[in-house]
């Protein structure tokens, strides 16, 4: 039961735990978690570290992601999982909500509402998901300032700058570009949308000792990579981020033909968590276990003399 009782919770700041698992010597895998219930199934699996994408959240709240949420609504869904994990998370940051003082803003923000990492990208609004066409870029000067904002205004925020730059200016432009980042303070470098694997291993080599995270998402520019073939290709981390919102919302979607189709959920109950896993995942009988241990009831002996 993470965060409910003070034993539960993590000595060192969300942003050290997340810098530990950075610099240990093999790739960190991030999976998309794009609730809670994902980030307790996520954390059960064995993962140390969680991503939430902007891209996930949106599309679960029936948006597209095209820079439409705001602040408010991401640091609810960073609180729900990093609540529920206890685990550091790395959070799409978009933009930045903004100019610089718009950037120190969103870092405390995400901070108090317990994020391990943000990613700052250089896109300009209304900006896109990588993978898609026509994206327009900020200066990379402009860009430059953001970091050095996140970079001010952070207590233990690990701090990585997306370039989408490899799609219009090239290897060497993003490669440009993330050196400028790097001067303004950003821990680490996340190159959008390569397409290949020479893409992939040109960018690390112009960058050497330079922590980088590529992108493993489905349906996009990016062939398939394992973990470990990223990590071959000198990459430190690595995000799945809309991975279970797809696989998720594929099930919903057969459930509601199900249920219009059958009149009832009874084709589907195979593929349903049962209230039994249910309740191990959430781990109700440890809530209940708690409630009862602080407020047990206490019968009354005779009756109060007047």
């Amino acid at each position: 039961m993470p965060y409910l009782v003070a034993s539960d919770l993590p000595p060192d700041p969300a942003g050290m735990r997340f810098r530990r698992l950075a610099e240990r010597p093999h790739i960190l895998p991030l999976p998309g978690t794009h609730n809670g219930m994902a980030a307790l199934q996520a954390k059960a699996a064995g993962f140390e570290a969680l991503y939430l994408s902007g891209a996930a959240m949106t599309a679960s709240m029936g948006l597209p992601d095209l820079g439409i949420i705001t602040l408010d609504e991401v640091c609810f869904f960073i609180r729900q999982v990093a609540r529920a994990s206890g685990l550091p998370v790395l959070v799409d940051g978009d933009t930045g909500y903004g100019e610089a003082l718009n950037v120190m803003h969103m870092v405390r923000s995400f901070e108090e509402a317990g994020a391990a990492a943000v990613h700052i990208e250089d896109q300009l609004l209304p900006k896109k998901c990588g993978h898609l066409n026509d994206k327009k870029l900020a200066d990379a000067p402009d860009m430059a300032a953001k970091i050095a904002a996140a970079v001010t205004a952070r207590r233990h925020l690990y701090v990585i700058a997306r370039t989408d730059a490899a799609a219009s200016e090239g290897i060497e432009g993003a490669v440009a570009r993330a050196r400028l980042y790097l001067e303004a303070g950003a821990d680490a470098i996340f190159p959008e949308a390569l397409n290949d694997a020479a893409m992939f291993r040109a960018f690390a080599a112009a960058l050497p000792g330079v922590p980088l995270l590529a992108n493993m998402t489905e349906f996009g520019r990016t062939p398939f990579f394992t973990a470990s073939e990223f990590e071959a290709m000198g990459y430190r981390m690595v995000i799945w981020p809309v991975s279970s919102l797809r696989v998720a919302n594929k099930a919903q979607e057969k459930l509601y033909a199900a249920l219009r189709r059958d009149g009832g959920a009874q084709s589907m109950i195979e593929a349903m968590q049962t209230r039994a896993e249910l309740y191990a995942a959430i781990d109700y009988a440890g809530y209940e276990a708690l409630d009862a241990s602080i407020i047990e009831t206490i019968i009354p002996e005779g009756m109060p003399q007047r």
